[in-house]
């Protein structure tokens, strides 16, 4: 199963992305592929994406049970001890994080970058 969410996409890419999968909602498209039409479709959604935002979640042999790509989005994908997760960047804050630890804060603040 794939899932794909485009945000501030050209319509040319709602109408591509149709050819494929079915749009159940406006930006949500949702269908079955194989792993060679994804790679090619999640190619030229970053092609056509341009200055949009774009995420694809898919069906993987893993821990989790699926994994995902994110394309001009300002949360990170990070791998934590075999756990892909997302992380979120905050409002920078001069007041230090209460609950965590210094090597907490420094491990966030080099993701951030």
């Amino acid at each position: 199963m794939t899932v794909i969410v485009v945000t501030a996409c050209p319509v040319g890419l709602r109408g591509h992305l149709t050819r494929w999968l079915m749009e159940i909602s406006p930006g949500v498209f949702i269908g079955k592929i194989t792993a060679r039409v994804r790679d090619r479709v999640w190619a030229r959604v970053v092609d056509m994406a341009k200055t949009g935002r774009a995420i694809m979640v898919f069906t993987a042999d893993n821990e989790q049970g699926y994994d995902f790509v994110v394309h001009g989005h300002d949360w990170i994908p990070i791998d934590h001890d075999g756990l892909k997760l997302i992380l979120r960047p905050h409002a920078p804050s001069s007041a230090p994080a209460k609950g965590w630890s210094n090597a907490a804060r420094r491990r966030r603040r080099r993701y951030r970058k």
